[in-house]
């Protein structure tokens, strides 16, 4: 792995890392992705849905299958 030093105006800019970033070019092209090297605490995390509606969802069934996930895959080739 290469690894880069990061010089003290970038790294004040990415000390807030939680979650994952982009990092672009002024162009908008992708350079790299950033993981933060420390675990996120979870106690930060919150879900965006809540247990009735996750019942909910369970009691309506539907959502597709495998194969019929696997066949669209396929036609995206």
């Amino acid at each position: 792995m290469t690894r880069i030093t990061v010089d003290q105006p970038l790294l004040e800019r990415l000390g807030f890392l939680s979650e994952r970033v982009e990092l672009c070019d002024a162009a908008g092209r992708t350079l790299a992705y950033v993981t933060p090297a420390e675990p996120i605490d979870p106690r930060l995390l919150v879900p965006q849905v809540s247990d009735e509606e996750l019942d909910r969802r369970m009691r309506e069934g539907g959502g597709r299958t495998l194969a019929e996930i696997m066949a669209d895959l396929e036609r995206l080739k």
